[in-house]
């Protein structure tokens, strides 16, 4: 099964598909917590990323596709892998084409209000990654994850102004995906508006589909 996650920032892309990674044991690759990575650790690719992702901007189409076929040329892709925020131009899209044939992507349709409330009170643990989000699923009080003990933040990229600005680049750059692939056929529309629970029971029928072929 090779899948792609696709959605603007905050429709739910990671979460959906670190459950369903576990559930069909294949890894979920996401370039964006890679590049956070690579940023915490102060790599070179790190300081070249901070300035362009704390703008809500994309980083450059070379520097991502290097990234990501360096990842799926690794022994645990073999059985398939969810992609998780690549690709996110139509380069990127045509670079992966040329690699592998891509099963299904999952098209998360989510309205920009529902967006930017759930990114703005987002908290995220900076040792284990745990979500939180302050109106639905509050932190604990002493600002420490109940997972690790971890600091609670706000992620820089979280704020209002710089959702707005992630959400226009992706309109922009990354909306254009959604015709890409449905005029191969491979596209898959999920409301992801709804509960939790909803929207994963309809990406699983997608997984289900392709993991007994």
């Amino acid at each position: 099964m090779r899948m792609i996650f696709l959605g603007a920032p905050g429709t739910g892309k990671g979460t959906q598909a670190s459950v369903l990674a576990g559930k069909y044991s294949i890894p979920q690759i996401s370039t964006g917590d890679i590049l956070r990575k690579a940023v915490q650790d102060d790599t070179e690719l790190g300081r070249k990323a901070k300035a362009v992702m704390e703008a809500g901007e994309l980083v450059p189409d070379d520097v991502i596709i290097n990234l990501v076929n360096e990842r799926l040329s690794q022994s645990d892709c073999r059985r398939g892998y969810i992609l998780d925020g690549f690709p996110r131009t139509l380069a990127q899209a045509e670079s992966l084409d040329q690699l592998q044939a891509i099963d299904a992507v999952i098209y998360l349709d989510v309205d920009n209000r529902v967006i930017i409330d759930r990114l703005t009170t987002r908290r995220v643990c900076r040792g284990c990654g745990k979500l939180y989000n302050v109106a639905t699923d509050p932190p604990p009080a002493s600002g420490r994850c109940d997972v690790c003990g971890g600091e609670i933040y706000q992620r820089d990229d979280d704020s209002e102004e710089t959702v707005r600005n992630r959400l226009d680049v992706y309109y922009e750059k990354t909306a254009p995906l959604k015709s890409y692939y449905q005029d191969r056929g491979v596209l898959h529309i999920i409301d992801g508006n709804r509960p939790i629970e909803e929207v994963r029971a309809d990406i699983a029928t997608v997984f289900n589909r392709f993991s007994r072929s």
